[in-house]
């Protein structure tokens, strides 16, 4: 199966969406990544997230730190044990193995990397065009670093073809400098990535994790947000290794769309503000 065969469409003209990352989950639920309990702060996220009246959860890589099975399992069980009860979708991060990830979908985990929210009134009318579109890439390459393949390339750009008034892109890596430590770990074909992404002309945003902080950058007319960790914050513009218990963090996107105009806000939840 091809990276976007599996679709999953909403059929209403605006979305929230929350994209939470990062989580970096052990085999051992007690267990610590700097200090931090990752399990108890995904799970508190979780649990904030339920409140929020979503559409959809996008998770954005990184699920595991040990690597173990167990890690993805427990996963599972915090998103099915939690008050959270919208679809919750993966990308994967450079910690991760997709093989495994798709081991614990099903059910309220689920696999598409293509969202749609399809105006009901253009439906009516025979519209063929869909309104937003949430496509969700894999930037996982052989290193700790990401790499977009050329056939991947190729296939968001088929995606990117398709008639739509406004698309969101999500990956794992950062495609630009961050002036961090992280850097030496950033999509390392991220200028290609960002020009296909602004050729096509719709892609109103791409929203990436990785950075473990929150940043506001741009590449074009094209706006790039990262979304902070869930689990330790890394010190921004710091390109020494150092780490911030922050508390959880993810991030809301608000679209919405009507008379044939998509309108996209985003902030910041920090549950410990």
């Amino acid at each position: 199966m091809a990276w976007f065969d599996d679709t999953y469409t909403f059929n209403k003209p605006s979305l929230r969406i929350a994209h939470v990352t990062d989580c970096h989950l052990f085999a051992d639920r007690n267990a610590e990544y700097f200090g931090v309990n990752t399990a108890t702060y995904f799970q508190q996220a979780l649990e904030h997230m339920a409140l929020q009246q979503l559409d959809a959860v996008v998770f954005g890589g990184d699920l595991t730190q040990d690597h173990s099975m167990e890690s993805y399992l427990l996963f599972s069980e915090l998103i099915n044990n939690s008050t959270l009860t919208c679809p919750v979708f993966w990308l994967p991060g450079n910690h991760d193995e997709i093989a495994l990830l798709e081991q614990i979908s099903g059910g309220q985990i689920k696999a598409a990397k293509r969202l749609v929210a399809n105006n009901l009134t253009n439906n009516l009318t025979n519209n063929a065009s869909t309104d937003i579109e949430l496509l969700l890439i894999n930037s996982k390459g052989l290193t700790p670093a990401g790499w977009v393949t050329s056939e991947h390339l190729n296939e968001i750009s088929d995606c990117l073809a398709q008639p739509v008034s406004k698309q969101l892109v999500f990956c794992h890596h950062n495609p630009l400098p961050i002036n961090g430590y992280l850097d030496k770990h950033m999509l390392e074909n991220g200028p290609q990535l960002l020009n296909t992404l602004v050729n096509n002309g719709n892609v109103a945003a791409l929203i990436h994790g990785h950075v473990h902080n929150d940043y506001t950058q741009g590449f074009r007319e094209l706006d790039i947000y990262a979304t902070p960790a869930s689990s330790v914050q890394f010190t921004k513009h710091s390109k020494a290794w150092q780490q911030q218990n922050n508390g959880p963090a993810y991030r809301m996107l608000y679209i919405n769309s009507s008379q044939g105009q998509v309108h996209i806000n985003t902030d910041v939840i920090w549950l410990n503000a």
